[in-house]
């Protein structure tokens, strides 16, 4: 597990709350990150309407409320929830002193998303140019450097509107840590963090409120967790990774993002394990049943359902780590 979670810093949608109760109106409850809503949607259908003897304790429900990494985290530490998730692995000591446990789920990739139309081709982009557009120094779509990594892709002399998030939120995260990792301009004038004061552009709550925007404005840009611009149908770019390749981010690049601890060549570069967290102070009983029973579904029938919503499953030889972790999280006293 160790070695995982060294690879897991950097590898380098909004959807209505997610809720299926039960007969008896007891309801396991979970809130957090955006990023993986899609994928936690499909999982609680799907496990509650699974076998009874797969899913044990039938009565309880479960629900999940998308609002982002920080507030679920904070949710979880005030006992307002049952478990959380995000896309930010929290603190060490964090975790000891609000007595999380933590569990990989899938991974997922953070995509630049754009609405032009009549593109020949989707667009390029590289960290520098993209580091450009979200402090506000490159301000038109037909920028010279935007237009030479888009050779005969005829852009339009239009402002670029810059999308980014409002609330606290794992996507920043990650989409600022790559930059911060791949730009001295944007590390030493905005740097990393799931909350940031942003240079540029209008606000919007969730990826679902940016992939909302971005449909609504032309001309306009943001970052979203992949599966929120398949869903809307929006375009997003190739993004150049440490191997010099501009890459597109989808299953099999993803993939390669997961398997390599360095810059492999085929890798999308800005993708990442998101998380659940559940507290190891939940009292034994019904409730902690069930959702021990959901995660061990989540990690062995569930991960078969990822790659369908454009996410990357566990490598089994983790997802069998996090059973046995679930394991032991189910018969602590």
């Amino acid at each position: 597990m160790a070695a995982w979670k060294g690879r897991i810093a950097l590898l380098a949608v909004g959807f209505l709350p997610l809720a299926l109760c039960g007969q008896s109106g007891v309801t396991l409850r979970g809130a957090g990150a955006t990023f993986p809503a899609p994928i936690y949607q499909k999982w609680i259908e799907s496990f509650q309407s699974s076998a009874p003897g797969q899913t044990n304790v039938p009565g309880i429900g479960i629900s999940y409320e998308a609002v982002g990494s920080d507030e679920g985290i904070q949710r979880l530490g005030r006992g307002e929830v049952d478990f959380a998730a995000s896309d930010i692995l929290p603190d060490k000591n964090i975790q000891d002193q609000m007595g999380i446990q933590t569990f990989p789920s899938v991974v997922g990739a953070v995509v630049p998303a754009y609405n032009i139309q009549g593109l020949a081709r989707d667009l390029r982009f590289t960290p520098e140019v993209l580091a450009g557009i979200f402090l506000g120094r490159i301000a038109k779509w037909n920028d010279p450097r935007i237009k030479e990594i888009n050779r005969g892709v005829n852009l339009p002399a239009a402002d670029i509107v810059v999308v980014h998030r409002s609330d606290g939120s794992g996507t920043t995260y990650l989409w600022s840590e790559y930059l911060a990792k791949t730009s001295t301009e944007w590390r030493e004038a905005v740097g990393s963090g799931s909350t940031l004061h942003w240079p540029a552009g209008q606000a919007a709550k969730g990826n679902e409120g940016v992939a909302g925007a971005l449909t609504r404005t032309p001309y306009s840009i943001g970052y979203l967790e992949f599966i929120y611009a398949l869903r809307n149908e929006l375009s997003y770019g190739a993004v150049r990774n440490a191997a010099g390749k501009f890459v597109r981010p989808d299953i099999d690049s993803i993939s390669a993002a997961m398997r390599s601890p360095g810059p492999g060549r085929d890798a999308y570069p800005i993708a990442s394990f998101t998380w659940l967290l559940v507290s190891s102070k939940m009292p034994a009983g019904a409730k902690r049943e069930r959702l021990a029973a959901f995660l061990d579904w989540a990690f062995s029938s569930g991960q078969r359902e990822a790659g369908a919503l454009g996410y990357v499953a566990l490598p089994e030889e983790l997802a069998g780590q996090e059973r046995a972790a679930v394991a032991r999280f189910r018969a602590q006293q």
